[in-house]
């Protein structure tokens, strides 16, 4: 038995697409699956506009740059999380400040931003962890109240929302993700969904080389040229074209993900209450994507012994983050506010079982495997 952690899913036309793409003559990027892309992610998120990049990373990074940050400057974000949510803010000198996270969502903790802002404060960025989202009516009074500007990692969190909000529609800018480990995929790639008009036309020539060349080709201007910072953040259209496929059947892609997370969350919830584990919470003004299903054991050597049980059996089930602020990167480049207690726990504890389409024939083997490892664990 192998049954991997990940498996990526394919919804049938990826492959005539791109060779529609092929046949079009236009690979390169900002054809027409990349608008098509565009307008689904605009009609399906109400941003102001969305712009496909070549990874989630490109996403973030561009939002830096957005920004105006200087070296020097911070941005509030958690540590749990992936270390592109710093690395975006790193490159451009600025300072990541690391807060804690709420124990029940593993979000960024809304009650200790306010005391981690400073004079040097630009920014916060929330991490929808595992697609839930973070209380977004909290985070963005304190940034308004402070001048602040508010950027989603919602990499995670696709068709996710908030209050009926969809994630990255609630900040002034945001990143998703379409990497193969994601809902919807192109195997890497991203995007940034600008809500703050004011940007939109500047983020277009930053992600064109810092050219007007996006003016050009709408015949705003008779030719363009450099005009301001910026790289080659365009997917091809090869990946637009693998991605519009895919995000034409994200509803359904979400529907099959949550039955499974559904089923997780049912066969979980004796062993919840037998104190072996402790299931995701999702609050109720959340509506989550079915991202992941995770547990969290009692402590690091159940987690370790867990994980060793289930490869034993084929299974593949994987921990995640190593905290930011632990890392050495984290601690030459950022700082902590206040004590990481919950990042610490969270990170030792947590274990995610495999979700992809497909697995439901597996789903009896995967729990009643899990179910005796964590007895044994108990023994």
């Amino acid at each position: 038995m192998n049954i991997p952690f990940n498996r990526p899913y394919l919804v049938g036309r990826e492959l005539d697409y791109i060779a529609k793409a092929h046949a079009n003559g236009h690979l390169s990027g900002d054809g027409a699956f990349t608008r098509q892309c565009h307008a689904w992610l605009e009609q399906h998120t109400g941003t102001q506009k969305a712009l496909l990049t070549h990874s989630c990373t490109a996403a973030l990074e561009m939002a830096a740059i957005l920004l105006d940050l200087e070296p020097g400057d911070e941005v509030i974000m958690p540590s749990f999380t992936f270390v592109s949510t710093a690395n975006a803010f790193v490159l451009r000198g600025a300072v990541p400040v690391f807060i804690d996270i709420r124990p029940d969502t593993l979000n960024m903790d809304e009650s200790l931003v306010e005391e981690a802002i400073t004079s040097r404060t630009r920014a916060i960025c929330v991490v929808h962890y595992a697609g839930v989202a973070c209380d977004m009516d909290a985070i963005v009074a304190i940034a308004r109240k402070h001048g602040l500007k508010v950027i989603e990692d919602a990499a995670q969190g696709i068709l996710s929302t908030y209050h009926g909000r969809a994630l990255g529609s609630i900040g002034d800018l945001a990143a998703l993700s379409f990497h193969e480990t994601k809902n919807v995929i192109s195997g890497e790639g991203g995007a940034l969904l600008i809500n703050d008009p004011a940007l939109v036309e500047r983020a277009e020539i930053i992600r064109e080389k810092g050219t007007n060349r996006s003016k050009f080709f709408r015949g705003q201007v008779d030719k363009y040229t450099w005009v301001d910072v910026g790289s080659s953040y365009l997917p091809s259209e090869l990946i637009a074209a693998f991605l519009a496929a895919q995000l034409e059947r994200a509803e359904e892609i979400t529907a099959q993900r949550l039955a499974i997370w559904d089923n997780y969350h049912e066969w979980a919830a004796p062993l919840e209450q037998a104190g072996m584990v402790r299931r995701p919470v999702i609050p109720d003004d959340c509506v989550h994507n079915a991202h992941m299903y995770y547990l969290l054991l009692r402590d690091l050597d159940s987690r370790t012994q867990f994980i060793e049980s289930m490869k034993a059996a084929g299974i593949g089930v994987v921990f995640h983050y190593i905290p930011l602020h632990s890392a050495p990167a984290g601690q030459r480049y950022g700082r902590v506010a206040g004590t990481p207690s919950h990042t610490d726990a969270a990170s030792e504890r947590l274990v995610r079982l495999p979700l992809w389409i497909g697995i439901e024939p597996h789903l009896d083997y995967i729990q009643d495997t899990a179910q005796q490892a964590l007895r044994g664990i108990a023994t």
